[in-house]
């Protein structure tokens, strides 16, 4: 009745957390501080290197299904998330330092688990599930590359968006408002008319990138593309991209602008904001050269610059089962953006599904399985899909669960009753998976 878990990231805490919850003993295994990678700053567990967004959260949004059963069945992400909220329109994104020191708090607390700090370069004996994310280091890498052969020798890179200081954004350039209105006025509108943004895509596209080796563009993971790479492709890319104005009527004109770049708050004090979509690995000074073109950015305070890092993940058709279980060896399991789930609330989820389905199987209970036509099981069905051949890292979305059997006009109400139809599945397991 006892489990190791290694990386205190979003899936490990996750995982940790419900195996405890049901009384398992665990010990959690993280390197920071005593061993930091490139895309973290601070000793909390679960901290947010990219965007501080959960993205969606309406129903209408796979992504805002996965939350909500998560949230209705116990999630210590989505408690933590729903605790540390700020406005984001409809999104939910979070204060970044007060969501992970929560999550960091909540996990020291328990009495079922042990934190040892330090890292770990050889997996130890008996139930063990690696969530060592993305950044894993060197050492361990190549424990699980002797481990799992060729099926382990996968990455693409990752990229975070730089941060603004809100006072030092010029709101004679700007406004604040929210896509089509919706919900609050959340975001900070940076318009550009169409020859401020000639010269900014002119300059953005043969700016200078930072080294990083074994960079290339093919690799990129379309989900979290540089924006100079997007900019790269054409000069309307960025238009129908993180710059498209559709919705966003600028209140000088009643018009929508030729392009707008949009703002998110990045904590819950409103003082800092995020560049939604701009995730890159230009050199630094470059960034704040080619950044500043934009007229409400001009005297812009960078708190944070984006940078680029490895993300590495397996070929998990091949390797894992619909538990996250490597088949060769069940009493090892994954979770996490290593097992090719990509974003924050996917991460939680193959965490949540694997803690839950461990602490059963200890037990000697018969598994969940979670359904396809539930999100939790739509992914974990994913990434153990032997008939997909050429795996990549799979946000939720709608493609993987199966359809309604009747027609629903409209996509956002066809979205929503598929929503609902998970919803009331999961109402009819809640029971037994809190049991």
């Amino acid at each position: 009745m006892n489990v190791t878990v290694i990386g205190a990231g979003l899936a490990g805490s996750e995982c940790a957390w419900q195996l405890a919850q049901r009384g398992i003993q665990v010990e959690l295994h993280e390197m920071k501080p005593e061993k930091m990678t490139p895309a973290h700053t601070t000793e909390y567990f679960a901290e947010l290197c990219c965007s501080n967004s959960l993205r969606g959260a309406g129903l209408e949004n796979a992504v805002g299904l996965l939350k909500e059963e998560l949230r209705r069945l116990d999630s210590l992400i989505l408690q933590c998330a729903d605790a540390t909220r700020v406005e984001a329109g409809g999104a939910l994104a979070v204060d970044r330092h007060g969501f992970a020191k929560l999550v960091t708090e909540k996990i020291r607390s328990h009495p079922n688990i042990t934190v040892i700090p330090g890292e770990v370069t050889e997996l130890p004996e008996g139930e063990v599930i690696i969530a060592s994310g993305p950044l894993t280091s060197d050492a361990l890498a190549e424990t699980l590359q002797e481990l799992l052969g060729v099926h382990s020798d996968l990455h693409f890179f990752d990229a975070a968006a730089p941060l603004v200081s809100a006072e030092s954004v010029d709101m004679e350039h700007a406004w604040m408002g929210s896509r089509y209105d919706k919900g609050t006025d959340d975001y900070v509108n940076c318009p550009m008319n169409q020859e401020e943004y000639d010269a900014f895509w002119k300059e953005l596209t043969t700016a200078q990138e930072a080294e990083v080796h074994g960079f290339e563009d093919s690799q990129v993971f379309e989900g979290c593309m540089p924006v100079e790479v997007m900019a790269r492709r054409g000069h309307d890319t960025l238009l129908y991209g993180p710059l498209k104005s559709r919705g966003l009527d600028d209140p000088r004109t009643g018009r929508w602008p030729y392009a707008v770049v949009q703002l998110r708050r990045d904590n819950a004090e409103g003082t800092v904001y995020n560049l939604v979509g701009f995730q890159t690995h230009l050199k630094f000074p470059e960034q704040r050269r080619v950044f500043s073109m934009i007229p409400a950015l001009r005297n812009a305070e960078f708190l944070r610059y984006g940078v680029m890092h490895r993300n590495t993940f397996l070929d998990s058709p091949r390797l894992l089962d619909r538990y996250y279980r490597l088949k060769k060896e069940p009493r090892i399991a994954f979770a996490g953006q290593m097992t090719g789930v990509e974003g924050y609330v996917e991460s939680a989820a193959s965490g949540f599904l694997v803690g839950i389905e461990t602490a059963r199987r200890l037990k000697g209970q018969p598994p969940v399985d979670f359904p396809r036509e539930m999100a939790i099981g739509a992914l974990a069905l994913y990434i153990s899909n032997e008939s997909v051949t050429q795996f990549q890292p799979m946000n939720i979305n709608f493609g993987i669960i199966p359809p309604l059997d009747h027609f629903v006009k409209g996509k956002r109400n066809k979205n929503a009753e598929i929503s609902q139809r998970a919803l009331a599945i999961l109402e009819e397991k809640k029971a037994d998976i809190l049991a």
